[in-house]
């Protein structure tokens, strides 16, 4: 847990002060990852160094797991939080093994205990052990060196992460595939982390929550998908952009749009049960389904009303399905790349649960957050 106390920093200069953070309050639960966004020169750099000291603050004060951090000796305070930067900072005359190892050698961890940390993390992070263990950085590409730096700063256990745009000077395929391996990992190691970044799609992946400064003062603090939905003010509602409602595809489950249990049929229903169904329940298409119930063609009334005989014998094959637990953006591009009104829904065992229109997404679209 990491909780802001009226968190304020005063920098002194040539012409007098300038406040970088100004009365910055917020809490952060275990586990929870945080990201920081606003224009450039807001104050969510200088707020993220003030939890490890790297920048002393004016006033206000900080908790990591309600212990105050002034009763901290700073030094100590830094090796028990990771920290990952956008430049990475790894020792070029050091192995990626020592790299990884720096705070666990600093911490008086014996070498083969160092290096079998090293070589788990290199595995959670899909890097071989047996590859990459003795290498070092200028033998790696920009990607895999930041993965590396991310493993340094997990390599000492710490319970809180702080990461500097960690992502941002990777190319943005390799981003995405780190980003993905990253929360994958997280849900796991459940770590509590503080997260800069200028990315607000990048935001909205990431975060359990998003803090939005200006001028070094805090806007708003809530929900990736409360913030898309309900801006605080102004300045996060042009900060957000026209688009949005559209970033808020990503937050939501198909399952969360998507009509369950929808009327079907089977190859041996007539035409007029596929009409009688589609009727009762105001649908222009119904699914036919196999034996075991995954999705196997497709009626639609008009279809239906112009031919006599068994749905088996006028169907057309399901073009596309999606699975319930993918997010909607996923399902508009389907639904769009293949001018599909209706999408069957899926379980992850090919089982047809759920039906998906586009007038059902644009009604969760304009419906308020989610959050519970």
């Amino acid at each position: 847990m990491i909780r802001l106390d009226r968190l304020t920093k005063i920098f002194q200069t040539a012409d007098g002060t300038v406040t970088a953070v100004d009365q910055v309050s917020l809490e952060l639960g275990e586990g929870e990852i945080c990201v920081l966004l606003g224009p450039s020169g807001c104050g969510k750099t200088t707020t993220m160094k003030m939890i490890n000291r790297l920048v002393a603050p004016t006033s206000g004060k900080i908790f990591i797991n309600d212990k105050d951090t002034d009763d901290y000796d700073p030094v100590q305070l830094r090796r028990t939080i990771g920290y990952v930067i956008q430049q990475i900072g790894l020792f070029p005359n050091k192995t990626v093994a020592d790299n990884i190892a720096t705070v666990p050698h600093l911490l008086g961890w014996d070498r083969k205990k160092a290096r079998a940390r090293s070589a788990e993390l290199l595995e959670t992070l899909a890097l071989d052990p047996s590859v990459f263990m003795d290498r070092y950085p200028k033998e790696l590409s920009g990607g895999q060196q930041q993965r590396i730096g991310v493993a340094r700063a997990l390599a000492a256990d710490p319970p809180v992460m702080l990461m500097d745009e960690p992502f941002g000077a990777i190319d943005p395929i390799n981003r995405q595939v780190i980003q993905d391996e990253f929360l994958k990992m997280q849900q796991s190691l459940r770590k509590t982390i503080m997260f800069v970044s200028h990315d607000l799609d990048e935001a909205v992946k990431m975060a359990d929550r998003i803090a939005i400064f200006r001028e070094g003062r805090l806007e708003q603090f809530d929900s990736p998908d409360a913030i898309l939905s309900r801006p605080a003010t102004p300045f996060v509602e042009e900060f957000l952009g026209t688009d949005r409602v559209l970033k808020r595809l990503r937050l939501i489950k198909i399952a969360d749009a998507m009509r369950r249990d929808p009327p079907r049929v089977t190859a041996q229903d007539t035409l007029q049960t596929a009409i009688q169904r589609m009727e009762e329940n105001g649908h222009s298409a119904i699914v036919m389904v196999g034996p075991r119930g995954r999705p196997r063609g497709l009626v639609t009334l008009d279809d239906a009303r112009r031919q006599r005989g068994s749905v088996g014998e006028h169907h057309t094959p399901v073009p596309k399905t999606i699975v319930e637990n993918d997010d909607l953006r996923a399902a508009v591009s389907t639904m769009f790349a293949g001018d599909i009104p209706l999408l069957p829904c899926v379980d992850a065992d090919g089982i047809y649960v759920g039906l998906l229109s586009q007038s059902a997404i644009s009604h969760i679209l304009a419906q308020g957050s989610l959050d519970r």
